[in-house]
């Protein structure tokens, strides 16, 4: 309990940069081809993953929806692209064993990350996550449809170089890491692992990995407000559930196919849910 009052705080402090005008709700977006991650940037655009085939390189994609609820390719010839996050100028792109960087300002796209720049060559990068020292956090969720294990978590600098921060070889809870949040500290990450459906943080200078609830089936999604709610969300169950300060789960919206990488927009205004199954982009009002 104390850790999670802790880290609200922590995360409390970091969330002023809000848009100033209030959003008008937004529209389900439909038709999408295996969307995975969300994310929006401070222009009000919202960016989307889509695998597309699992598997089948080249196929997957980015997609951009306007302010107007319209949805344009932004960028193509992707592997399995997932996990999404923005630094700065640039979106960043988890793409099956790589991490790609794309400018938001000309689209220009480059690897970021090799796979040849980690340990070992990754077998499903999944959710991206960033501190505001600059790093980027990238989850490997391992034999995610097989044995459910062999997974890891990464740090990568702003130069691109790659270190690991745990495994399965280190503690044999981190089966399938997915969802990330990092704290504003840099020095605490929290996890969802799709395997065991724990939620557990990991202090990166002590190295303790500390359970903090469970019951999430196959974990995908973390995202928090700046009250210290966060919201997890079941890619298995299609259920997203929220977590207070005190630790206490309660389910939060069900009736999803697949419920995947989750995000809030930046006015937290709304929790971002990609249906990975359905196709879909739903938004739930937050307030």
């Amino acid at each position: 309990m104390k850790f999670i009052l802790i880290i609200a705080a922590i995360f409390a402090s970091g969330c002023a940069n809000k848009m100033s005008e209030p959003q008008t709700a937004p529209q389900k977006i439909t038709g999408l081809k295996t969307p995975e991650s969300a994310v929006q940037a401070k222009d009000g655009r919202i960016f989307v993953s889509e695998i597309g085939g699992f598997g089948k390189d080249g196929d997957g994609q980015i997609t951009v929806i306007d302010k107007d609820g319209k949805a344009t390719v932004f960028a193509s010839g992707l592997d399995d692209p997932k996990g999404l996050k923005i630094i700065g100028n640039n979106l960043y792109v988890a793409d099956k064993t790589k991490v790609m960087k794309i400018s938001l300002n000309d689209k220009k796209m480059s690897v970021f990350a090799a796979a040849t720049a980690f340990a070992s060559t990754p077998q499903f990068l999944n959710d991206l996550e960033a501190d505001p020292q600059g790093n980027l956090y990238v989850s490997d969720s391992g034999d995610i449809m097989g044995t459910g294990k062999g997974g890891a978590i990464y740090k990568i600098d702003a130069n691109g170089k790659v270190t690991l921060l745990i495994d399965g070889k280190q503690d044999s809870r981190v089966m399938a890491p997915n969802g990330l949040l990092a704290d504003d500290t840099g020095n605490v990450l929290i996890y969802v692992d799709f395997t065991s459906g724990v939620l557990y943080s990991y202090n990166q200078q002590t190295h303790a990995l500390t359970d903090i609830a469970e019951g999430f089936g196959g974990g995908d999604g973390l995202v928090h407000r700046s009250d210290g709610t966060m919201y997890v969300s079941d890619w298995k169950s299609g259920k997203v559930y929220s977590v207070n300060r005190k630790n206490e789960v309660k389910l939060f919206k069900e009736g999803y196919q697949s419920a995947a990488d989750i995000a809030i927009t930046t006015d937290e205004a709304y929790l971002m849910v990609p249906d990975m199954k359905a196709g879909e982009l739903d938004f739930i009002p937050l307030k």
